[in-house]
């Protein structure tokens, strides 16, 4: 980490000129309300289509997106449309923003969390102040890609949007394809546990993403002081899977393995919410649906050379996945402070049915015994929280938020007695702005973390070979958090920021023993997550390059966990344990053109399965270059060549014929393949 204390006493190496300049970023007001302020102007060199343009632009912020949290919760999403947070689960406000057009936006202010009154926030906010008057128009970006190898062109990403206003009525109307595409090829090398290479297989594996969603946004300002929005979205998605393995082995036993998964299904999404001025505060209803049909056919057929006759396994599940939200809430000031009080209902649920068949001589898939693949399982959740905020100075704000939740959680179509869950949750944030150049917050919560309900039930990895029984005690997890954030404006040389956290996790997810011999995933009684956090932008204006500027994320964790099997304290399976994003963007003055390059780096732990552990990762550095012109015939045209450095698919992989501790390794397996270039162009504009 000491590339993220130099970024942070960056100030140290800086001209004390460049320090106290503030061009680039306003003074602060010196209360416990302070905030800087950044106007359109501010933006004006890199040319923003939307408001969502200039928000990635804001030096030294990072963008948090909303958390999967239970129901609606408490805030988590660190950005606000005119001080109000969007409490949905379709993007929030760095979705509707991505529609707003860059004209339309008067200012954007960084304010500290624990001024707003808002539960769940700490550090830094974007608050994004729209015009009162703004302008009908639209947008569109299309973003295709192409990869050098194995994969399908990507020839439909993109989104097009209309914003307008009839009578009291603001409307949306957009259309977006969230599309993806990942490709790698290359050696699988297959090693006995002596180290002989036993099996070489080479692979071609790729697969495609498209989820298509149609939306439509209302809101109404009036009547009196009412405020209404209503979010109507259809998405239909696909995502078929297609891996071929050529396999040669010591033996001789040659052969191919095809593994082919189809997924074709579609969910919506209804958000609405409407608030208005009750006694001395604000009263908001909120309400929301979501739908989620999901089917999903994998097959996996083995050939061999001999002409033995195919094996082969197909798994299909059928699954309906719903939530249901109703949550209400009531702020009022009284004095110097600010309350607010909101009861939450939440329903969810998820109906699985699933089969597995295996491949006979005959050519037909049999269907075998599937104990745990079907079931029913629902949890009904309401949540009371209390938040009390107010300044305690002019330099120093405070939130205090209490509560707690009761749930039910059961599988429906079982024969085990529903279990009733009361967990209390709630955080004290302080925020600290001693002048105008430093910023500190510190925040304490007990939170309780959310879980898939696929785990309760039985999901087979073919491609790993690998039976996840289905967990009917599993629970949701609780945790007590520490947050500390500290930043550094710079004035016009840029901002540094540093957040280091401790969390202690109860009931923490990983993979546990299950019965005599299975395993899946469960709670372990215990972990602890530590980490740091470096976050700057740096402007190369004062150090004689204007137009340039440099964002740099540099982070590390420590997440500790004792195995269920040796005893012993490893990592949390899968963890991002350390990673890095660079981005330089230059815009060259008195033109119309810009270039970059990013750079980013990530690094997870090992998965512990009971009877394998395996690590994947993909690096060791992906650097990138592109070249941008804001203005050809009215559109924005940026063309990026990606992994120019060749970064790689790594796969390692120990196998044992039972329980790790117990059994001997049976084979290690060792990836090294291929991902290479990417070529990526984006056009935008507006009408």
């Amino acid at each position: 980490m000491r590339f993220a204390a130099l970024l942070l006493a960056g100030t140290a190496l800086l001209p004390s000129s460049a320090v106290r300049a503030q061009t680039a970023v306003p003074p602060a007001t010196g209360t416990a309300a302070a905030k800087q302020s950044f106007t359109p102007e501010d933006f004006a060199r890199f040319a923003p289509r939307t408001a969502y343009d200039m928000l990635v632009q804001l030096p030294g912020f990072t963008i948090r997106s909303a958390d999967q949290e239970r129901g609606l919760g408490q805030a988590s999403e660190n950005v606000l449309i005119n001080g109000t947070r969007i409490a949905n689960k379709t993007g929030g406000a760095i979705a509707e923003l991505q529609r707003v057009a860059a004209g339309n936006v008067e200012r954007i202010e960084i304010v500290d969390a624990s001024t707003l009154g808002i539960a769940g926030l700490s550090g830094q906010v974007a608050n994004i102040i729209l015009k009162n008057a703004r302008k009908a128009g639209g947008q569109f970006e299309w973003k295709p890609d192409f990869r050098a190898h194995y994969s399908r062109p990507n020839l439909f990403r993109g989104n097009i949007s209309y914003t307008g206003k009839t009578g009291a009525v603001d409307y949306t109307l957009s259309l977006e394809d969230q599309a993806g595409r990942g490709a790698i090829g290359g050696p699988e090398l297959f090693y006995a546990a002596d180290g002989s290479l036993i099996e070489r297989r080479e692979e071609v594996f790729h697969q495609e993403s498209d989820t298509v969603t149609a939306k439509l946004r209302l809101a109404i300002d009036g009547p009196g002081t009412s405020k209404g929005n209503l979010v109507l979205g259809y998405s239909p998605y696909w995502n078929p899977v297609y891996d071929f393995e050529q396999r040669f082995r010591a033996d001789g036993n040659d052969g191919t393995r095809l593994r082919r998964q189809r997924l074709n299904g579609w969910f919506y999404d209804v958000n609405a919410d409407y608030e208005f001025a009750l006694g001395p505060g604000r009263f908001k209803i909120i309400g929301l649906r979501h739908f989620d049909h999901e089917p999903v056919i994998s097959t996996q057929i083995d050939s061999f050379a001999s002409g033995a006759p195919d094996q082969g396994t197909r798994f299909t599940r059928n699954s309906h996945i719903t939530e249901t939200i109703a949550r209400a809430e009531y702020g009022w000031k009284m004095g110097k402070a600010d309350w607010q009080v909101s009861l939450e209902r939440a329903v969810n649920g998820l109906d699985q049915r699933g089969a597995l068949a295996t491949l006979n001589p005959q050519g037909d898939f049999v269907p075998v015994p599937f104990p745990g693949g079907s079931g029913i399982v629902r949890e009904v959740r309401h949540e009371g929280m209390v938040t009390y905020s107010r300044a305690l100075g002019a330099k120093l704000s405070l939130q205090v938020a209490g509560g707690g939740e009761t749930s039910v959680l059961e599988r429906v179509d079982g024969d085990l007695p529903a279990r009733r869950f009361f967990r209390p949750k709630g955080s004290v944030t302080l925020g600290w702005k001693p002048d105008a150049a430093w910023d500190l917050s510190l925040k304490v919560r007990r939170r309780v973390g959310q879980i898939s309900f696929y785990d309760f039930l039985a999901q087979p990895n073919l491609k790993s070979e690998r039976q996840n029984a289905g967990n009917p005690d599993l629970v949701p997890p609780q945790s007590w958090e520490a947050e500390m954030e500290v930043g550094r404006t710079l004035g016009a040389a840029g901002k540094t920021r540093l957040r280091a956290y401790y969390h202690r996790i109860d009931d923490i997810i990983d993979i546990v023993p299950i019965g005599a011999d299975d395993e899946g995933v469960g709670n372990l009684p215990r972990a602890t997550r530590m980490g740091l956090v470096s976050t700057s932008t740096i402007q190369f204006a004062p150090l004689g390059l204007p137009g340039a500027k440099l964002d740099a994320t540099v982070g590390i964790e420590r997440a500790r966990v004792r195995d269920p099997l040796t005893g012993q304290m490893r990592t949390i399976s899968g963890t991002q344990d350390r990673w890095a994003e660079l981005n330089f963007r230059h815009d060259i003055p008195k033109s119309a053109l810009a270039w970059g390059v990013d750079a980013s780096f990530y690094h997870y732990s090992p998965y512990y399965y009971l009877t394998e552990v395996n690590q994947e990762n993909e690096g060791p550095w992906f650097v990138n270059v592109f070249a941008e012109h804001k203005n050809v015939l009215g559109l924005t045209v940026r063309a990026t060549v990606g992994n120019i450095f060749s970064a790689r698919h790594y796969y390692d992989r120990e196998v044992y014929a039972g329980r790790r501790t117990t059994n001997p390794l049976v084979f290690r397996q060792s990836n090294n393949q291929l991902i290479g270039p990417i070529f990526t162009f984006k056009i935008s504009g507006s009408f």
